[in-house]
């Protein structure tokens, strides 16, 4: 993968499966390694009702654990 998708939904897939995949061991070497920006990628991504769970490594609807 060369960039990351913009669609929110696939943006979501692509990351959770490349942190799934063990490709990167955070969220912040995987930013790092498409040139973003770890906190703008979370607030993008909550605005579409996503929030990163650093305990399952893995963004996740909101609300989701509740």
């Amino acid at each position: 993968m060369e960039q990351l998708p913009k669609t929110p939904a696939i943006l979501v897939s692509s990351i959770n499966m490349l942190l799934r995949d063990e490709e990167y061991d955070s969220l912040e070497s995987l930013c790092y390694a498409f040139d973003r920006d770890p906190q703008e990628l979370k607030d993008y991504l909550y605005e579409y009702g996503f929030v990163f769970s650093d305990e399952q490594l893995q963004f996740r609807p909101i609300g989701f654990d509740q």
